[in-house]
């Protein structure tokens, strides 16, 4: 059940760049290196990065009538914070697998790593 699960989310992560031609490659790929490089699971500790709305201390009002409404500026602010999270040791190594894997297959079919098509002639 793991590897499957993995399976999809190594697509999912490759789908959004590259021609279509390149993504079917390196679909290929991922899943010849899956296979070779099985995922192994470690926790460890990892940092992540969140946005949050804070005060500036600048208030704005409008008065409409008998009517005063205002409105607290705010900004965004990066926070840092870590959390124990499960992490395939073998992601970056595979990554970098399946990528020469896809870029020596365009090569070999487009002549470039990118797996575009040549451009016509005029």
């Amino acid at each position: 059940m793991r590897i499957h699960v993995s399976k999809v989310l190594v697509l999912l992560a490759v789908a959004g760049c590259g021609t279509p031609e390149f993504r079917a490659e390196r679909s290929i790929c991922a899943a010849e290196w899956l296979e070779k490089i099985p995922p192994v699971y470690e926790l460890r500790v990892v940092e992540h990065t969140r946005y949050v709305r804070v005060p500036t201390g600048v208030t704005d009002c409008e008065t409409d009538g008998k009517r005063r409404r205002c409105t607290v500026e705010t900004e965004l602010q990066e926070r840092t914070y870590t959390s124990m999270d499960r992490v395939d040791i073998r992601q970056p190594e595979r990554d970098a697998r399946i990528r020469v894997c896809a870029q020596a297959a365009c090569v070999q079919k487009f002549g470039n790593p990118e797996c575009k098509a040549p451009a016509a002639a005029p």
